[in-house]
């Protein structure tokens, strides 16, 4: 299999295979993250979303085998959820509450998630991506509201910088920044940490690149809006197989029912199309990735989709997916 994936032409998909799937959520699951135990890999946990209003809107934690070890119930409405580490020596889960406009911070630990507080941010938020500067270590949100037919074409998304009080987290508006096609709406947002850059899908229109950091002296340009073409459904959820020489792969959902469709791309330079895989998702709106270890049995990481009708995540062994492109 890993041979004939470098082999396959651009226009063939390749199909792959879950290694399981979570239990079920209660309603409707949105988009998953994943919590690296550094001290443990195999302990690893995966936080997804039950996007429905409270009381049954819900964070969920998950084990790497898939089953419940938490729900915390009465988020309203939760759509994306992010994780970001060390902010004052903190682990952070962040979640937005769309119909309170707030961000719900969690703490994370090997135990689970507790509460760390809300942040009140922009109307309706629905996307997130955490960026952690890499000169100074501070952490930021990037926060995408829902589209209407009166959304701004520019200066779409807000950014919020973190800061941790106790055991508390606040944060303060730095910038909007970010054009909008006015076509559907933006809800995947991912920020490659190490590269200084963040990716939203515009969901009818393609995915845009911008600096991440505010401070950048072309913070406002946009560097790039690429997979213009070759999509069913809505351009959905993001996510990013980062490597250590900078190399990796930028993660594209092609939300189609019954079967969706993952674009890949290079990671670095003008960010090319290289292949196309499915693997049996239903629907899929968030994707993750991690290209870090969590034990014997994801030895490459972890990736995982969200699937609409059995109201889970699947979970792949990301050898399946890159092939021998993670021997190069």
């Amino acid at each position: 299999m890993f041979r004939l994936l470098l082999l396959l032409p651009l226009a063939a998909i390749l199909d792959l295979k879950p290694v399981r799937q979570t239990a079920a959520v209660s309603d409707d699951p949105d988009d998953p993250a994943i919590w690296v135990n550094v001290q443990n890999p195999a302990r690893s946990l995966i936080l997804g979303t039950n996007k429905v209003k409270a009381p049954n809107g819900a964070v969920y934690v998950f084990g790497l085998d898939g089953q419940v070890k938490q729900r915390i119930s009465g988020v309203d409405r939760p759509n994306n959820i992010d994780v970001e580490y060390g902010l004052a020596g903190l682990d952070i889960a962040v979640a937005t509450e769309r119909l309170t406009n707030r961000l719900r911070v969690f703490a994370v630990n090997a135990s689970g998630l507790r509460d760390a507080g809300a942040i009140d941010c922009c109307p309706e938020p629905m996307g997130i991506g955490l960026y952690k500067r890499p000169r100074d270590g501070a952490i930021f949100a990037i926060v995408s509201p829902k589209g209407r037919a009166t959304s701004p074409r520019r200066d779409y998304l807000y950014q919020y910088r973190l800061q941790r009080e106790g055991d508390r987290v606040t944060g303060k508006l730095v910038r909007r920044f970010g054009n909008f096609s006015g076509t559907k709406e933006i809800e995947a947002v991912v920020v490659d940490d190490a590269m200084g850059v963040v990716y939203y899908s515009d969901e009818g229109a393609g995915i845009r690149k911008y600096h991440a950091d505010p401070d950048h002296p072309q913070a406002a340009r946009e560097l790039s809006l690429f997979a213009k073409s070759g999509f069913r459904g809505d351009r959905e959820g993001l996510a990013i197989y980062s490597r250590p020489n900078g190399t990796g792969f930028l993660i594209s959902t092609d939300q189609l029912p019954g079967n969706s469709e993952y674009h890949v791309f290079d990671r670095q330079g003008g960010n090319p199309e290289l292949f196309v895989f499915r693997g049996g998702a239903d629907t899929t709106d968030g994707i993750e990735v991690t290209s870090t270890p969590l034990g014997q049995e994801f030895p490459s990481g972890l990736f995982i989709a969200m699937n609409s009708g059995p109201r889970n995540f699947l979970l792949y062994d990301p050898r399946t997916v890159f092939g021998k492109r993670l021997q190069e």
